[in-house]
């Protein structure tokens, strides 16, 4: 039988492929702009039926149609590798839950866990001459799941980019049980991020001028990694390399810009290296069977000792707040939570571990809640009951506001208390230093 007389026999509507799920069932929906739209759409009108049906996957980029049943909560469970503002309000209604994770490791949990997933339904790009179907810009784990489920359906999209890798970017027509031509919807774009403020600019600046020619950079999501990527785009660094989990607009801004080459690294040189990829369509445009740019997958991207390989690797993340101990909480508010670890710990200790790496950790000194009208700083004495320590005291390296930038390695806990309010806003610092003392983390010759 040949390629495509395979992918006839396995072709499908999305109908059928939905009634595949039964009460009970684990299915997974891939993730980010892999989310699966004729299929969910199937499985939605049959869910009510069902009961327990516990689905998987991360970063929702629209709102599923299965999330807009009638009392979602007695039907299933959204269970979330990483939050997004969907999954968040999902949360308040009972049926959205966060599934704590230390990314690289994703693989891994699918191919060791007894719980094998009974359903994967995820988009596609259309199958090649060879019968692949390419994961788009979400190699991440994808291969693992495949490997793993009992049911494997693609949602073939004639829009989704084709991202090149040097593996576990793509299934075979073998491996697949069901195949659904669905409508081909444009790609969801991720923000193409809000012009950067002053402080993100201020930030920015900082950052910049620590990193040398020929550093290998790994960006966040966010305005102040996105500031970092277009203030590298307007300098005179060169011979840069991208060595990242996520692939954002600001990358492509700095190749365009010619500042990209993959000269230095050690490994997989001269490539853009990658664990997922979201933004707009520029960036999807510039990932479709580009050869510059690998997909791989996240236990590759994101393991600590890939990163340690690179000399001069350069971790550029965000945090939502962080106390006078040094310790880093980039996922919740208190106990509501807003996205997820995700891999920044594994880049932080994955770029301290490098020749002449950096990891910076960055953030405003402060914001205004919205609840009270009043500026609160993100320097606490402690963290919030409920906030989730993403990176342990031990671990922050560098820590940029926009009042400056700070070593923090190898601190006892009065420098670090020091060095961390020097850079808080400074209508905050006598407090913070007077919640220091209390602490005992405060030596009375401190400057004030």
């Amino acid at each position: 039988m040949d390629l495509k007389e395979i992918y006839a026999s396995k072709l499908v509507s999305a109908e059928q492929a939905a009634a595949v799920v039964k009460s009970g069932d684990w299915v997974d929906y891939g993730w980010t702009t892999g989310t699966p739209v004729a299929v969910d759409k199937a499985l939605a009108a049959r869910l009510p039926q069902l009961e327990n049906v516990n689905f998987r996957g991360g970063i929702l980029m629209w709102v599923p149609e299965i999330f807009k049943i009638e009392d979602p909560a007695a039907h299933m469970t959204w269970n979330s590798w990483h939050m997004s503002g969907i999954e968040r309000k999902a949360v308040a209604q009972g049926f959205s839950f966060y599934s704590p994770i230390r990314y690289s490791e994703l693989p891994r949990y699918y191919r060791e866990s007894a719980n094998k997933p009974d359903v994967a339904i995820f988009q596609v790009a259309p199958m090649d001459e060879h019968g692949y179907f390419n994961f788009g810009p979400n190699a991440s784990h994808m291969a693992a799941l495949c490997e793993t489920s009992k049911c494997v359906i693609v949602e073939v999209n004639e829009n989704m980019p084709r991202c090149l890798g040097g593996m576990e970017e793509s299934v075979h027509v073998s491996q697949v049980d069901m195949i659904v031509e669905g409508d081909n919807p444009t790609i969801a774009e991720m923000g193409g991020a809000a012009a950067a403020t002053e402080v993100d600019q201020a930030v920015a600046k900082l950052i910049v001028e620590q990193i040398p020619n020929g550093a290998c950079l790994q960006l966040g999501i966010g305005g102040m990694p996105n500031a970092v990527g277009s203030l590298i785009a307007q300098s005179d660094l060169k011979d840069l390399g991208v060595h990242t989990e996520m692939y954002v607009d600001a990358f492509v801004d700095i190749a365009n810009a010619g500042k990209i080459t993959g000269a230095n690294k050690a490994i997989d040189k001269g490539r853009q290296v990658y664990a997922f990829g979201a933004g707009t369509k520029k960036l999807y445009d510039y990932l479709n069977n580009n050869p510059a740019c690998m997909s791989a997958p996240v236990d590759y991207t994101n393991d600590v000792r890939t990163i340690s390989q690179l000399d001069n690797f350069m971790s550029i993340n965000n945090a939502v707040d962080l106390d006078l101990f040094g310790q880093v909480n980039a996922e919740s508010a208190g106990v509501k939570n807003i996205s997820g670890a995700g891999g920044q710990l594994d880049f932080v200790l994955g770029a301290y571990l490098s020749k002449g790496g950096k990891s910076f950790i960055c953030c405003s000194s402060t914001f205004m809640d919205k609840k009270t009208g009043q500026l609160q700083s993100r320097i606490r004495p402690t963290l919030a009951n409920g906030s989730i320590v993403t990176d342990t005291r031990a671990n922050i390296h560098y820590l940029v506001t926009e009042y400056g930038l700070v070593n923090l390695k190898g601190l006892s806990t009065w420098q670090k208390a020091e060095a961390i309010i020097s850079v808080a806003h400074p209508d905050f610092r006598d407090q913070l230093i007077a919640d220091a003392e209390k602490m005992h983390i405060w030596r009375r010759s401190n400057k004030r």
